[in-house]
């Protein structure tokens, strides 16, 4: 029992080591410079580098707002799948409503226009 312990601590020992190994290899392998690219507008829509007075747009917290809701909803759908198996027809219908409802919420916020920049 006791080799078991051992070897799985040689092994996350190893695993260690090479990904401190990988990480200081990519850190001192890259060339650190800063062009325009690196200092421009973001994904997020604004410019990083500007005073913090002036208005951000709303629509792209409410979208990552939206993307984490539509997120957590589909994890409910893992346990469901795994057991599928084990329910019977109540289970069932009561996964169709929610997938039902999930897509009627989906359609909803694409004609209101939320997804439009």
């Amino acid at each position: 029992m006791f080799i078991e312990y051992f070897l799985l601590f040689i092994y996350f020992l190893i695993s260690l080591i090479v990904s401190f190994f990988i990480y200081i290899l990519s850190y001192y392998s890259i060339e650190k410079y800063f062009d325009v690219e690196k200092i421009s507008i973001y994904e997020c829509g604004f410019n990083p580098f500007s005073t913090s007075r002036e208005p951000i747009n709303v629509k792209y917290y409410i979208l990552s707002i939206l993307f984490i809701i539509f997120d957590i909803e589909i994890l409910y759908l893992f346990p469901w799948v795994f057991s599928f198996i084990y329910l019977n027809i109540f289970g069932f219908l009561i996964m169709l409503v929610f997938l039902f409802l999930l897509i009627l919420i989906y359609i909803y916020e694409w004609l209101l226009g939320i997804f439009n920049f």
